[in-house]
């Protein structure tokens, strides 16, 4: 049964696989730990140089690994992007702990406009939801709905803000072994956590949708 909101000929994917898809599935999921996985000891043991041209080493593998194995690679080719980013910064900055700088400073950045979206009463996750399947925004007018999506942001805030907090400290205190830990560690499994949170969020606002809008159908058949 197609959910209210959304298109005719359009099915909403709530399960939780799906979730993990668009994270990238399991594979993806892996991928992006081993330059870091890397990087590290190699920073520990030969220095910056030789850390930041293994970490571009194992994500341009892992590009040309999905190429070879026809999967997409948008995953691959966002991770290579991403992995050089944050060699440039480590490499600016002069040393090995400059490589986590930018995924800090991003978990920063998205806690705070998740909050803000709370806060306005517009959470972030409604609108994404909406736009990856295609939803109207019918559930603004759902508070129960409105409610539910407000859980889930918080949630997400939660996740973005313990990641700065704790690898702010870390970088601070120049343990840059145990940022990788904490950047692994606080990665896919709060990820996940979160995404589960959210699946559980999208099922009770399209319950609380859908009975609305059959609560709205019987008055207007009633009249």
């Amino acid at each position: 049964m197609s959910d209210p909101g959304t298109e005719p000929g359009k099915h909403t994917s709530t399960r939780p696989h799906a979730l993990l898809e668009q994270m990238g599935g399991v594979s993806g999921i892996i991928y992006s730990s081993l330059p870091v996985v890397v990087f590290v000891p190699v920073s520990s043991a030969f220095g910056l140089m030789p850390a930041i041209y293994s970490a571009l080493a194992v994500a341009a593998l892992i590009l040309v690994w999905r190429l070879i194995r026809r999967e997409s690679t948008q995953p691959a080719v966002s991770g290579f992007i991403g992995v050089g980013v944050c060699a440039l910064i480590a490499y600016l900055v002069g040393e090995s702990k400059g490589y986590f700088l930018l995924g800090i400073w991003m978990s920063l950045f998205w806690a705070s406009v998740f909050t803000l979206s709370v806060v306005i009463r517009r959470p972030v996750v409604g609108y994404i939801w909406g736009w990856v399947n295609g939803h109207g925004r019918g559930w603004r007018e759902v508070p129960k709905a409105v409610l539910a999506f407000d859980i889930a942001t918080i949630t997400w805030v939660l996740v973005f803000g313990s990641r700065f907090v704790v690898q702010n400290h870390l970088y601070d205190a120049d343990q840059t072994g145990w940022l990788g830990v904490a950047r692994i560690a606080m990665g896919w499994p709060l990820t996940a956590l979160a995404a589960l949170a959210t699946y559980f969020a999208i099922r009770a606002a399209q319950r609380a949708v859908h009975a609305q809008h059959a609560a709205a159908t019987a008055d207007a058949r009633a009249d």
